[in-house]
């Protein structure tokens, strides 16, 4: 790591807040506001994805609601790119490519509309947090379902703990999952 990003990582790691037992007793949350909230660290977040992006050949970013949303927008405008939603589904209006995907207890789904991915297109995905991958996982299967190549995953943390990695390793194909902070 060099010294800059070495720098980056600690005003980073410096705007993130812990609060204990939320949001239920034993767990440590990790709370991205205070960043978002100072220019500095905030650009510092951007401008880091935004390279990210353009080392890897994305064309497009997608962001996964809702936190993913903050942090790829910002990037997608620094980086000259387009920015897709991927949404919960029901909230997208017109034709939507959707893929379900299993949680600790139960599904969800996830939608993107249709027309916003093609073939040709290599796709970033940002997020906030890889925890267990499931949603990443599933954007990945959206985004070559739309005929698009997924140009890597970016997130700003990554919970080592948990199985995030090693789940989204083999829907990756290759493609490289970066995170700007372990915990």
């Amino acid at each position: 790591m060099t010294a800059e990003a070495q720098d980056v990582t600690e005003l980073l790691l410096s705007r993130i807040r812990d609060v204990p037992d939320y949001p239920k007793p034993g767990v440590l949350f990790k709370d991205i506001t205070p960043l978002l909230a100072d220019p500095a660290a905030f650009t510092a977040l951007t401008d880091t994805l935004a390279g990210l992006c353009t080392a890897h050949g994305a064309t497009k970013i997608v962001g996964l609601e809702a936190r993913g949303f903050i942090l790829a927008a910002p990037v997608a405008v620094r980086a000259g790119l387009g920015f897709i939603p991927v949404r919960k589904a029901g909230k997208l209006p017109g034709a939507t490519l959707s893929q379900a995907y299993e949680l600790e207890y139960g599904t969800a789904e996830i939608e993107v509309h249709a027309e916003d991915l093609a073939a040709g297109d290599r796709v970033m995905v940002i997020d906030d947090v890889l925890a267990t991958g499931g949603t990443a996982e599933a954007s990945i299967e959206l985004i070559r379902r739309a005929g698009a190549e997924v140009a890597g995953v970016a997130v700003l943390m990554e919970l080592s703990f948990l199985p995030g990695r090693a789940r989204l390793e083999p829907a990756l194909g290759g493609a490289p999952l970066n995170a700007l902070i372990t915990v």
